[in-house]
């Protein structure tokens, strides 16, 4: 098992003073109030752990972060598009029957009747479920993180077996 689960990224720097947005992929998430720390990947591909400062609630409803050690706006926009990672050990484990959103990331999806249909890249917010993004070279798929669209997940096996919207039932 990963020993960092993606949770969301940081989508800009807001003000002058260092914070950041943070975007989850459960927007109801409360994870940043229950954790200290945070590790950081950048599109380059760079790690960095970071301690949560402050989190509050923004103008908009969004979150904002804090991070020791981050001050000026400069350094929280350089984190523009970085990948927020929980610690594993850091998290109460999940329910039975349960799963952690970030652990379905990198998953291979395949249709019922076994197509392959590509890798699960993220996860997409858009309304009542989040939806899974599935792509595979130039295709993307979206599928609803729902029962009826998400049939199988096998973490072991590192597959989840979908029904996309453009296949029907």
């Amino acid at each position: 098992m990963k020993p960092h689960l993606q949770f969301g990224y940081v989508s800009r720097a807001h003000g002058l003073d260092g914070e950041v947005v943070v975007r989850s992929f459960d927007p109801g998430s409360t994870v940043l109030e229950e954790i200290d720390r945070v590790l950081l990947r950048t599109r380059a591909g760079e790690e960095r752990e970071l301690a949560i400062d402050a989190v509050r609630e923004g103008p908009k409803g969004e979150v904002l972060v804090s991070f020791k050690g981050v001050r000026r706006r400069e350094d929280s926009a350089a984190l523009t598009g970085s990948a927020v990672f929980a610690f594993r050990e850091d998290l109460e484990a999940p329910a039975d029957g349960e799963v952690f959103q970030g652990d379905l990331v990198g998953l291979e999806a395949f249709s019922p009747d076994g197509a392959r249909l590509g890798r699960v890249e993220g996860l997409f917010e858009a309304g009542a479920a989040p939806n899974l993004v599935i792509r595979d070279g130039e295709r993307e798929l979206m599928v609803p993180l729902v029962d009826d669209f998400v049939r199988e997940i096998d973490l072991k096996a590192g597959r989840v077996v979908v029904t996309p919207l453009d296949l029907g039932e």
